[in-house]
Protein backbone atom coordinates (compact mmCIF):
# COMPACT_ATOMS: atom_id res chain seq x y z
CA UNK A 1 0.00 0.00 0.00
CA UNK A 2 2.84 2.39 0.86
CA UNK A 3 4.45 1.65 -2.51
CA UNK A 4 1.20 2.53 -4.29
CA UNK A 5 0.91 5.80 -2.38
CA UNK A 6 4.50 6.67 -3.25
CA UNK A 7 3.90 5.92 -6.94
CA UNK A 8 0.77 8.09 -6.98
CA UNK A 9 2.60 10.92 -5.26
CA UNK A 10 5.50 10.69 -7.71
CA UNK A 11 3.09 10.77 -10.64
CA UNK A 12 1.27 13.82 -9.31
CA UNK A 13 4.48 15.72 -8.65
CA UNK A 14 5.98 14.91 -12.05
CA UNK A 15 2.82 15.73 -14.00
CA UNK A 16 2.19 18.93 -12.02
CA UNK A 17 5.77 20.12 -12.52
CA UNK A 18 5.65 19.37 -16.24
CA UNK A 19 2.40 21.17 -17.02
CA UNK A 20 2.88 23.92 -14.45
CA UNK A 21 6.34 24.56 -15.86
CA UNK A 22 4.98 24.55 -19.42
CA UNK A 23 2.33 27.13 -18.56
CA UNK A 24 4.87 29.32 -16.76
CA UNK A 25 7.25 29.03 -19.72
CA UNK A 26 4.49 30.20 -22.02
CA UNK A 27 3.80 33.20 -19.81
CA UNK A 28 7.48 34.17 -19.82
CA UNK A 29 8.02 33.68 -23.57
CA UNK A 30 4.84 35.26 -24.92
CA UNK A 31 6.40 38.74 -25.44
CA UNK A 32 9.24 37.24 -27.51
CA UNK A 33 7.09 36.48 -30.56
CA UNK A 34 5.92 38.90 -33.21
CA UNK A 35 2.55 39.17 -34.91
CA UNK A 36 1.54 37.16 -37.96
CA UNK A 37 0.30 38.95 -41.03
CA UNK A 38 -3.38 37.98 -40.72
CA UNK A 39 -3.91 38.43 -36.97
CA UNK A 40 -5.80 41.74 -37.47
CA UNK A 41 -8.13 39.97 -39.92
CA UNK A 42 -8.72 37.20 -37.37
CA UNK A 43 -9.46 39.79 -34.70
CA UNK A 44 -11.90 41.53 -37.05
CA UNK A 45 -13.71 38.25 -37.71
CA UNK A 46 -14.34 37.88 -33.99
CA UNK A 47 -15.78 41.36 -33.71
CA UNK A 48 -17.95 40.96 -36.82
CA UNK A 49 -19.59 37.92 -35.23
CA UNK A 50 -19.81 39.61 -31.81
CA UNK A 51 -21.56 42.60 -33.39
CA UNK A 52 -24.01 40.22 -35.10
CA UNK A 53 -24.71 38.35 -31.86
CA UNK A 54 -25.32 41.60 -29.95
CA UNK A 55 -27.72 42.85 -32.62
CA UNK A 56 -29.63 39.55 -32.74
CA UNK A 57 -29.93 38.98 -29.01
CA UNK A 58 -30.46 42.58 -27.90
CA UNK A 59 -31.59 44.57 -30.96
CA UNK A 60 -33.28 47.35 -28.96
CA UNK A 61 -30.48 47.87 -26.45
CA UNK A 62 -28.04 50.68 -27.34
CA UNK A 63 -24.81 49.05 -28.39
CA UNK A 64 -21.36 50.01 -27.18
CA UNK A 65 -19.40 52.00 -29.79
CA UNK A 66 -16.79 49.27 -29.47
CA UNK A 67 -19.29 46.75 -30.92
CA UNK A 68 -20.50 48.78 -33.89
CA UNK A 69 -19.06 49.85 -37.22
CA UNK A 70 -17.73 46.42 -38.17
CA UNK A 71 -18.64 44.79 -41.53
CA UNK A 72 -21.98 43.01 -41.81
CA UNK A 73 -21.63 39.28 -41.14
CA UNK A 74 -23.92 38.17 -43.98
CA UNK A 75 -21.65 39.73 -46.62
CA UNK A 76 -18.35 39.52 -44.73
CA UNK A 77 -15.54 38.11 -46.88
CA UNK A 78 -14.35 35.68 -44.18
CA UNK A 79 -17.75 34.68 -42.82
CA UNK A 80 -16.94 31.07 -43.75
CA UNK A 81 -14.14 31.04 -41.15
CA UNK A 82 -15.17 29.62 -37.78
CA UNK A 83 -14.99 31.95 -34.77
CA UNK A 84 -15.19 29.58 -31.80
CA UNK A 85 -11.87 31.01 -30.60
CA UNK A 86 -12.03 34.53 -32.03
CA UNK A 87 -15.48 35.38 -30.69
CA UNK A 88 -14.56 34.72 -27.03
CA UNK A 89 -11.32 36.62 -27.60
CA UNK A 90 -13.31 39.63 -28.83
CA UNK A 91 -15.49 39.45 -25.72
CA UNK A 92 -12.44 39.32 -23.44
CA UNK A 93 -10.79 42.20 -25.25
CA UNK A 94 -13.96 44.30 -25.10
CA UNK A 95 -14.12 43.73 -21.34
CA UNK A 96 -10.47 43.85 -20.28
CA UNK A 97 -8.32 45.50 -22.99
CA UNK A 98 -10.52 47.76 -25.07
CA UNK A 99 -8.18 50.75 -24.77
CA UNK A 100 -4.89 48.84 -25.09
CA UNK A 101 -4.50 46.99 -28.39
CA UNK A 102 -0.98 45.83 -27.59
CA UNK A 103 -2.13 44.27 -24.35
CA UNK A 104 -5.03 42.66 -26.22
CA UNK A 105 -2.66 40.95 -28.66
CA UNK A 106 -0.37 39.74 -25.87
CA UNK A 107 -3.42 38.31 -24.12
CA UNK A 108 -4.47 36.55 -27.32
CA UNK A 109 -1.00 35.06 -27.77
CA UNK A 110 -0.91 33.73 -24.24
CA UNK A 111 -4.38 32.22 -24.56
CA UNK A 112 -3.36 30.51 -27.80
CA UNK A 113 -0.52 28.98 -25.82
CA UNK A 114 -3.04 28.06 -23.14
CA UNK A 115 -4.88 25.92 -25.69
CA UNK A 116 -1.52 24.32 -26.51
CA UNK A 117 -1.09 23.33 -22.87
CA UNK A 118 -4.58 21.81 -23.03
CA UNK A 119 -3.68 19.90 -26.21
CA UNK A 120 -0.44 18.68 -24.62
CA UNK A 121 -2.43 17.44 -21.64
CA UNK A 122 -4.79 15.59 -23.99
CA UNK A 123 -1.94 13.80 -25.77
CA UNK A 124 -0.50 12.95 -22.36
CA UNK A 125 -3.78 11.30 -21.40
CA UNK A 126 -4.07 9.47 -24.73
CA UNK A 127 -0.54 8.04 -24.47
CA UNK A 128 -0.95 7.20 -20.78
CA UNK A 129 -4.07 5.18 -21.55
CA UNK A 130 -2.65 3.48 -24.64
CA UNK A 131 0.64 2.44 -23.05
CA UNK A 132 -0.72 2.00 -19.50
CA UNK A 133 1.85 4.34 -17.97
CA UNK A 134 1.91 8.03 -17.10
CA UNK A 135 5.62 8.01 -17.95
CA UNK A 136 4.86 7.15 -21.55
CA UNK A 137 2.27 9.91 -21.45
CA UNK A 138 4.97 12.41 -20.51
CA UNK A 139 7.17 11.07 -23.33
CA UNK A 140 4.42 11.89 -25.83
CA UNK A 141 3.83 15.31 -24.26
CA UNK A 142 7.57 16.00 -24.29
CA UNK A 143 7.86 15.16 -27.99
CA UNK A 144 5.00 17.53 -28.79
CA UNK A 145 6.63 20.35 -26.82
CA UNK A 146 10.06 19.62 -28.35
CA UNK A 147 8.74 20.13 -31.87
CA UNK A 148 10.26 23.49 -32.84
CA UNK A 149 7.74 24.74 -35.38
CA UNK A 150 4.74 23.57 -33.41
CA UNK A 151 6.07 25.18 -30.23
CA UNK A 152 6.68 28.56 -31.89
CA UNK A 153 3.32 28.68 -33.64
CA UNK A 154 1.61 27.81 -30.35
CA UNK A 155 2.01 31.48 -29.45
CA UNK A 156 0.36 33.19 -32.42
CA UNK A 157 -1.37 30.75 -34.78
CA UNK A 158 -5.02 31.35 -33.87
CA UNK A 159 -6.29 28.94 -36.49
CA UNK A 160 -4.15 25.88 -37.10
CA UNK A 161 -2.65 25.44 -33.62
CA UNK A 162 -5.90 26.14 -31.79
CA UNK A 163 -7.60 23.64 -34.09
CA UNK A 164 -4.85 21.08 -33.49
CA UNK A 165 -5.29 21.43 -29.75
CA UNK A 166 -9.06 21.05 -29.93
CA UNK A 167 -8.75 18.10 -32.31
CA UNK A 168 -6.40 16.19 -30.02
CA UNK A 169 -8.76 16.97 -27.15
CA UNK A 170 -11.51 15.52 -29.35
CA UNK A 171 -9.39 12.42 -29.86
CA UNK A 172 -9.13 12.06 -26.10
CA UNK A 173 -12.86 12.55 -25.46
CA UNK A 174 -13.54 10.03 -28.24
CA UNK A 175 -11.42 7.33 -26.60
CA UNK A 176 -13.10 8.02 -23.25
CA UNK A 177 -16.49 7.63 -24.89
CA UNK A 178 -15.51 4.37 -26.58
CA UNK A 179 -14.00 2.97 -23.40
CA UNK A 180 -17.06 3.69 -21.26
CA UNK A 181 -20.05 5.05 -23.20
CA UNK A 182 -22.17 7.33 -21.01
CA UNK A 183 -24.48 10.24 -21.70
CA UNK A 184 -22.12 12.70 -20.03
CA UNK A 185 -19.16 11.61 -22.12
CA UNK A 186 -21.26 11.81 -25.28
CA UNK A 187 -22.22 15.42 -24.54
CA UNK A 188 -18.65 16.42 -23.68
CA UNK A 189 -17.36 14.84 -26.89
CA UNK A 190 -20.10 16.59 -28.88
CA UNK A 191 -19.08 19.92 -27.29
CA UNK A 192 -15.40 19.45 -28.20
CA UNK A 193 -16.37 18.34 -31.71
CA UNK A 194 -18.46 21.48 -32.17
CA UNK A 195 -15.71 23.79 -30.92
CA UNK A 196 -13.14 22.17 -33.21
CA UNK A 197 -15.48 22.38 -36.22
CA UNK A 198 -16.20 26.01 -35.42
CA UNK A 199 -12.50 26.81 -35.60
CA UNK A 200 -11.86 24.83 -38.82
CA UNK A 201 -14.39 22.98 -40.93
CA UNK A 202 -12.10 19.91 -40.93
CA UNK A 203 -13.40 19.32 -37.41
CA UNK A 204 -16.16 17.40 -39.22
CA UNK A 205 -13.63 14.57 -39.38
CA UNK A 206 -14.28 13.98 -35.68
CA UNK A 207 -17.87 12.74 -36.24
CA UNK A 208 -16.54 10.50 -39.03
CA UNK A 209 -13.94 8.99 -36.71
CA UNK A 210 -16.48 8.75 -33.90
CA UNK A 211 -19.08 6.84 -35.90
CA UNK A 212 -16.50 4.69 -37.68
CA UNK A 213 -14.67 3.61 -34.58
CA UNK A 214 -17.92 3.46 -32.65
CA UNK A 215 -19.07 0.82 -35.14
CA UNK A 216 -15.76 -1.01 -34.69
CA UNK A 217 -16.22 -0.90 -30.91
CA UNK A 218 -19.78 -2.20 -31.32
CA UNK A 219 -18.37 -5.19 -33.23
CA UNK A 220 -15.51 -5.88 -30.82
CA UNK A 221 -17.40 -5.50 -27.50
CA UNK A 222 -20.88 -7.04 -27.70
CA UNK A 223 -21.54 -6.36 -24.03
CA UNK A 224 -21.32 -2.60 -24.67
CA UNK A 225 -23.60 -2.54 -27.73
CA UNK A 226 -26.76 -1.09 -26.14
CA UNK A 227 -24.82 1.64 -24.35
CA UNK A 228 -22.82 2.46 -27.48
CA UNK A 229 -25.94 2.80 -29.61
CA UNK A 230 -27.55 5.14 -27.07
CA UNK A 231 -24.49 7.33 -26.57
CA UNK A 232 -23.63 7.56 -30.27
CA UNK A 233 -27.22 8.56 -30.99
CA UNK A 234 -27.02 11.23 -28.29
CA UNK A 235 -23.65 12.41 -29.64
CA UNK A 236 -25.07 12.67 -33.17
CA UNK A 237 -28.14 14.57 -31.95
CA UNK A 238 -26.11 17.01 -29.85
CA UNK A 239 -23.25 17.77 -32.25
CA UNK A 240 -25.26 19.54 -34.95
CA UNK A 241 -27.01 22.07 -32.68
CA UNK A 242 -23.76 22.79 -30.83
CA UNK A 243 -21.90 23.42 -34.10
CA UNK A 244 -24.58 25.95 -35.07
CA UNK A 245 -24.66 27.51 -31.60
CA UNK A 246 -20.96 28.46 -31.58
CA UNK A 247 -20.85 29.71 -35.19
CA UNK A 248 -23.21 32.69 -35.60
CA UNK A 249 -22.85 32.72 -39.39
CA UNK A 250 -24.76 29.42 -39.48
CA UNK A 251 -27.74 30.64 -37.46
CA UNK A 252 -29.90 31.83 -40.34
CA UNK A 253 -29.38 28.83 -42.69
CA UNK A 254 -27.40 26.10 -40.89
CA UNK A 255 -27.24 23.30 -43.47
CA UNK A 256 -26.85 25.54 -46.50
CA UNK A 257 -24.10 27.65 -45.01
CA UNK A 258 -22.26 24.70 -43.50
CA UNK A 259 -22.19 23.09 -46.94
CA UNK A 260 -20.97 26.37 -48.44
CA UNK A 261 -18.19 26.52 -45.85
CA UNK A 262 -17.09 22.99 -46.72
CA UNK A 263 -17.17 23.91 -50.40
CA UNK A 264 -15.00 26.93 -49.63
CA UNK A 265 -12.52 24.67 -47.85
CA UNK A 266 -12.41 22.33 -50.83
CA UNK A 267 -12.01 25.12 -53.40
CA UNK A 268 -10.60 27.96 -51.35
CA UNK A 269 -10.54 31.33 -53.11
CA UNK A 270 -6.85 31.96 -52.38
CA UNK A 271 -4.80 32.20 -55.59
CA UNK A 272 -1.36 33.25 -54.35
CA UNK A 273 1.99 31.77 -55.33
CA UNK A 274 4.07 29.62 -52.97
CA UNK A 275 7.74 28.74 -53.15
CA UNK A 276 8.17 24.95 -53.21
CA UNK A 277 11.20 22.86 -54.21
CA UNK A 278 12.88 25.89 -55.75
CA UNK A 279 9.93 26.95 -57.91
CA UNK A 280 7.07 29.42 -57.58
CA UNK A 281 3.83 27.43 -57.80
CA UNK A 282 0.16 28.38 -57.64
CA UNK A 283 -1.46 27.17 -54.43
CA UNK A 284 -4.33 25.98 -56.64
CA UNK A 285 -2.09 23.50 -58.48
CA UNK A 286 0.40 22.14 -55.97
CA UNK A 287 1.70 18.56 -56.41
CA UNK A 288 0.20 15.79 -54.28
CA UNK A 289 3.37 15.41 -52.20
CA UNK A 290 3.45 19.04 -51.01
CA UNK A 291 2.16 18.37 -47.48
CA UNK A 292 4.12 15.18 -46.92
CA UNK A 293 7.41 16.77 -47.99
CA UNK A 294 6.85 19.82 -45.79
CA UNK A 295 6.06 17.59 -42.81
CA UNK A 296 9.23 15.56 -43.41
CA UNK A 297 11.65 18.49 -43.76
CA UNK A 298 10.32 20.39 -40.73
CA UNK A 299 9.97 17.48 -38.28
CA UNK A 300 13.01 16.29 -36.30
CA UNK A 301 14.52 13.26 -38.03
CA UNK A 302 14.42 11.11 -34.91
CA UNK A 303 10.64 11.61 -34.63
CA UNK A 304 10.13 10.65 -38.27
CA UNK A 305 12.16 7.46 -37.79
CA UNK A 306 10.17 6.56 -34.67
CA UNK A 307 6.94 7.22 -36.58
CA UNK A 308 8.02 4.83 -39.33
CA UNK A 309 8.81 2.23 -36.68
CA UNK A 310 5.44 2.73 -34.99
CA UNK A 311 3.48 2.67 -38.24
CA UNK A 312 5.37 -0.46 -39.27
CA UNK A 313 4.60 -2.17 -35.96
CA UNK A 314 0.89 -1.35 -36.30
CA UNK A 315 0.70 -2.61 -39.89
CA UNK A 316 2.63 -5.76 -39.03
CA UNK A 317 0.30 -6.52 -36.12
CA UNK A 318 -2.79 -5.88 -38.22
CA UNK A 319 -1.85 -7.98 -41.24
CA UNK A 320 -0.45 -10.82 -39.17
CA UNK A 321 -3.72 -11.48 -37.30
CA UNK A 322 -6.29 -8.83 -38.28
CA UNK A 323 -9.24 -10.16 -36.27
CA UNK A 324 -7.21 -10.65 -33.08
CA UNK A 325 -5.64 -7.21 -33.62
CA UNK A 326 -9.05 -5.52 -33.82
CA UNK A 327 -10.38 -7.44 -30.82
CA UNK A 328 -7.78 -5.78 -28.60
CA UNK A 329 -8.42 -2.25 -27.34
CA UNK A 330 -4.76 -1.35 -27.95
CA UNK A 331 -5.05 -2.46 -31.57
CA UNK A 332 -8.16 -0.35 -32.14
CA UNK A 333 -6.46 2.67 -30.60
CA UNK A 334 -3.43 2.23 -32.84
CA UNK A 335 -5.73 2.01 -35.83
CA UNK A 336 -7.47 5.21 -34.70
CA UNK A 337 -4.13 7.03 -34.53
CA UNK A 338 -3.26 5.78 -38.01
CA UNK A 339 -6.58 6.86 -39.52
CA UNK A 340 -6.29 10.24 -37.79
CA UNK A 341 -2.77 10.77 -39.15
CA UNK A 342 -3.05 9.46 -42.71
CA UNK A 343 -6.75 9.90 -43.49
CA UNK A 344 -6.76 13.73 -43.75
CA UNK A 345 -3.72 13.71 -46.06
CA UNK A 346 -5.45 11.23 -48.38
CA UNK A 347 -8.67 13.26 -48.25
CA UNK A 348 -6.96 16.54 -49.12
CA UNK A 349 -5.15 14.96 -52.06
CA UNK A 350 -8.37 13.25 -53.21
CA UNK A 351 -10.53 16.40 -53.18
CA UNK A 352 -7.60 18.60 -54.30
CA UNK A 353 -8.13 21.07 -51.48
CA UNK A 354 -6.10 24.28 -51.58
CA UNK A 355 -3.20 24.43 -49.10
CA UNK A 356 -0.27 26.81 -48.69
CA UNK A 357 2.23 28.06 -46.12
CA UNK A 358 3.80 24.65 -45.56
CA UNK A 359 1.70 21.99 -43.85
CA UNK A 360 0.00 24.22 -41.32
CA UNK A 361 -3.47 23.28 -42.57
CA UNK A 362 -2.89 19.71 -41.38
CA UNK A 363 -1.11 20.43 -38.10
CA UNK A 364 -4.02 18.62 -36.45
CA UNK A 365 -2.61 15.27 -37.62
CA UNK A 366 0.66 15.87 -35.76
CA UNK A 367 -0.53 14.58 -32.35
CA UNK A 368 -1.42 11.28 -34.06
CA UNK A 369 2.01 11.34 -35.71
CA UNK A 370 3.55 11.76 -32.24
CA UNK A 371 1.47 8.93 -30.77
CA UNK A 372 2.61 6.59 -33.53
CA UNK A 373 6.20 7.72 -32.94
CA UNK A 374 5.79 6.81 -29.26
CA UNK A 375 4.34 3.50 -30.44
CA UNK A 376 7.58 2.92 -32.33
CA UNK A 377 9.68 3.79 -29.29
CA UNK A 378 7.52 1.56 -27.08
CA UNK A 379 7.94 -1.36 -29.51
CA UNK A 380 11.70 -0.82 -29.50
CA UNK A 381 11.84 -0.83 -25.70
CA UNK A 382 9.76 -4.01 -25.60
CA UNK A 383 12.12 -5.71 -28.07
CA UNK A 384 15.15 -4.56 -26.09
CA UNK A 385 13.78 -5.91 -22.82
CA UNK A 386 12.96 -9.25 -24.45
CA UNK A 387 16.49 -9.67 -25.83
CA UNK A 388 18.99 -11.78 -23.94
CA UNK A 389 21.65 -9.85 -21.98
CA UNK A 390 24.83 -9.45 -24.03
CA UNK A 391 23.12 -10.45 -27.30
CA UNK A 392 23.61 -8.61 -30.57
CA UNK A 393 20.02 -7.34 -30.32
CA UNK A 394 20.78 -5.84 -26.90
CA UNK A 395 23.89 -4.10 -28.22
CA UNK A 396 21.98 -2.82 -31.22
CA UNK A 397 19.27 -1.53 -28.88
CA UNK A 398 21.84 0.28 -26.77
CA UNK A 399 23.31 1.94 -29.85
CA UNK A 400 19.85 2.94 -31.01
CA UNK A 401 19.13 4.39 -27.56
CA UNK A 402 22.28 6.51 -27.66
CA UNK A 403 21.43 7.81 -31.14
CA UNK A 404 17.86 8.49 -30.06
CA UNK A 405 19.00 10.47 -27.02
CA UNK A 406 21.45 12.42 -29.18
CA UNK A 407 18.71 13.22 -31.69
CA UNK A 408 16.32 14.49 -29.02
CA UNK A 409 19.11 16.50 -27.35
CA UNK A 410 20.02 18.07 -30.69
CA UNK A 411 16.38 19.05 -31.24
CA UNK A 412 16.19 20.61 -27.77
CA UNK A 413 19.42 22.55 -28.31
CA UNK A 414 18.18 23.81 -31.69
CA UNK A 415 14.86 24.83 -30.22
CA UNK A 416 16.59 26.92 -27.58
CA UNK A 417 19.24 28.32 -29.94
CA UNK A 418 16.68 29.32 -32.58
CA UNK A 419 14.37 31.04 -30.09
CA UNK A 420 12.18 32.92 -30.88
CA UNK A 421 12.46 31.93 -34.55
CA UNK A 422 11.73 28.20 -34.31
CA UNK A 423 9.01 28.71 -36.93
CA UNK A 424 11.79 28.64 -39.55
CA UNK A 425 13.23 25.31 -38.34
CA UNK A 426 14.28 22.73 -40.93
CA UNK A 427 15.36 19.35 -39.68
CA UNK A 428 18.02 17.72 -41.85
CA UNK A 429 18.45 20.45 -44.48
CA UNK A 430 21.22 23.02 -43.87
CA UNK A 431 19.78 26.51 -43.70
CA UNK A 432 21.16 27.81 -47.03
CA UNK A 433 19.89 24.70 -48.84
CA UNK A 434 16.43 24.99 -47.26
CA UNK A 435 16.27 28.63 -48.37
CA UNK A 436 16.79 27.57 -51.99
CA UNK A 437 13.90 25.09 -51.83
CA UNK A 438 11.25 26.32 -49.38
CA UNK A 439 9.59 29.43 -47.99
CA UNK A 440 11.01 30.86 -44.80
CA UNK A 441 9.10 33.18 -42.45
CA UNK A 442 5.78 33.19 -44.30
CA UNK A 443 3.99 34.62 -41.25
CA UNK A 444 6.28 37.66 -41.03
CA UNK A 445 6.93 37.07 -37.31
CA UNK A 446 10.56 38.22 -37.53
CA UNK A 447 9.46 41.71 -38.60
CA UNK A 448 9.19 42.85 -34.98
CA UNK A 449 12.84 41.98 -34.37
CA UNK A 450 13.95 43.84 -37.48
CA UNK A 451 11.99 46.89 -36.37
CA UNK A 452 13.38 46.66 -32.85
CA UNK A 453 16.94 46.55 -34.19
CA UNK A 454 16.41 49.63 -36.38
CA UNK A 455 14.84 51.62 -33.55
CA UNK A 456 17.57 50.61 -31.11
CA UNK A 457 20.43 51.49 -33.47
CA UNK A 458 19.10 54.65 -35.12
CA UNK A 459 18.40 57.40 -32.58
CA UNK A 460 16.75 59.87 -34.97
CA UNK A 461 13.31 61.06 -33.94
CA UNK A 462 11.78 60.00 -37.27
CA UNK A 463 12.71 56.84 -39.16
CA UNK A 464 11.29 56.06 -42.58
CA UNK A 465 10.74 52.51 -43.80
CA UNK A 466 9.89 51.29 -47.27
CA UNK A 467 6.19 50.71 -47.86
CA UNK A 468 6.31 47.91 -50.45
CA UNK A 469 3.37 45.87 -51.72
CA UNK A 470 3.34 43.41 -48.84
CA UNK A 471 5.62 44.88 -46.17
CA UNK A 472 2.96 47.38 -45.06
CA UNK A 473 0.91 44.70 -43.33
CA UNK A 474 3.93 43.02 -41.75
CA UNK A 475 5.37 46.29 -40.46
CA UNK A 476 2.07 47.82 -39.40
CA UNK A 477 1.07 44.71 -37.46
CA UNK A 478 4.34 44.34 -35.60
CA UNK A 479 4.67 48.03 -34.76
CA UNK A 480 1.70 47.47 -32.45
CA UNK A 481 3.88 45.25 -30.26
CA UNK A 482 6.55 47.93 -29.72
CA UNK A 483 6.48 50.73 -27.12
CA UNK A 484 4.29 53.69 -28.06
CA UNK A 485 7.30 56.03 -28.22
CA UNK A 486 8.96 53.80 -30.81
CA UNK A 487 5.76 53.48 -32.81
CA UNK A 488 5.58 57.27 -33.07
CA UNK A 489 9.07 57.43 -34.62
CA UNK A 490 8.25 55.21 -37.61
CA UNK A 491 6.91 56.45 -40.94
CA UNK A 492 6.06 54.26 -43.94
CA UNK A 493 6.98 56.01 -47.20
CA UNK A 494 7.48 55.04 -50.86
CA UNK A 495 10.51 52.90 -51.39
CA UNK A 496 12.70 55.55 -53.07
CA UNK A 497 12.20 57.88 -50.07
CA UNK A 498 12.86 55.33 -47.32
CA UNK A 499 15.92 55.14 -45.09
CA UNK A 500 15.41 51.42 -44.40
CA UNK A 501 14.00 48.43 -46.19
CA UNK A 502 13.07 45.11 -44.55
CA UNK A 503 13.56 42.13 -46.84
CA UNK A 504 11.21 39.36 -45.66
CA UNK A 505 11.54 36.57 -48.25
CA UNK A 506 7.91 35.48 -48.36
CA UNK A 507 7.66 35.74 -52.14
CA UNK A 508 11.30 36.64 -52.68
CA UNK A 509 13.49 33.52 -52.36
CA UNK A 510 16.48 35.17 -54.08
CA UNK A 511 18.90 37.40 -52.12
CA UNK A 512 18.02 41.10 -52.07
CA UNK A 513 21.63 42.27 -52.34
CA UNK A 514 21.49 42.31 -56.12
CA UNK A 515 18.96 45.16 -56.16
CA UNK A 516 19.27 46.79 -52.73
CA UNK A 517 22.00 48.40 -50.67
CA UNK A 518 24.32 46.59 -48.29
CA UNK A 519 22.54 44.78 -45.45
CA UNK A 520 23.15 46.14 -41.95
CA UNK A 521 21.38 43.44 -39.94
CA UNK A 522 19.94 39.97 -40.49
CA UNK A 523 17.76 37.61 -38.49
CA UNK A 524 19.02 34.09 -39.17
CA UNK A 525 18.09 30.53 -38.26
CA UNK A 526 20.83 27.93 -38.73
CA UNK A 527 22.60 30.20 -41.21
CA UNK A 528 19.42 30.96 -43.16
CA UNK A 529 18.39 34.64 -43.32
CA UNK A 530 14.67 35.01 -42.65
CA UNK A 531 14.74 38.82 -42.54
CA UNK A 532 17.37 41.32 -43.69
CA UNK A 533 17.54 45.01 -42.83
CA UNK A 534 18.93 47.29 -45.56
CA UNK A 535 19.92 50.93 -45.01
CA UNK A 536 19.74 53.14 -48.06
Amino acid sequence: MQRIRTAVTTRRIAVTLFFGGLLLLGLLLTPDYGMSWDEPAEREAGYVSLQYVAQRLAPYVPQSPYLTGWPVLRTYRDADHGVAFQLPMAVMEAIFSRHDLQRAYWLRHFLVFGTFVLGTWAIFRLASARFASWKWGLVAAGILVLSPRIFAEAFYNYKDLVFMNLFVLGGYTLTRLLRRPTAGRAVVHALVTALATDVRIMGLLLPVLTLGFGALEWWARPVRRPALVRTLALYSAATGPLVVLFWPYLWEAPLQRLWECFGSYRRYRQTMQVFYLGQMESCQRLPWHYLAVWLLVTTPVVYSLLFLGGAGAVLRGFFRRPVAFLRRTAGRRDLLFGAWCVGPLVLIVAIQSVVYDGWRHVYFIYPAFVLLAVRGLWAGVQAYQAAAPGSARRRLGQLAGVLLAAGVAHTAVRQVADHPHQYAYFSFLPGPVAGQLFERDYWGISTVHGLAWVLANDKRMTITLSDTLYSKDFIGNNLLLLPAADQARVRLVPHHQAQYFLGMYRWHPAPYEATYDTPVHAVEVDGLPILTVFRR
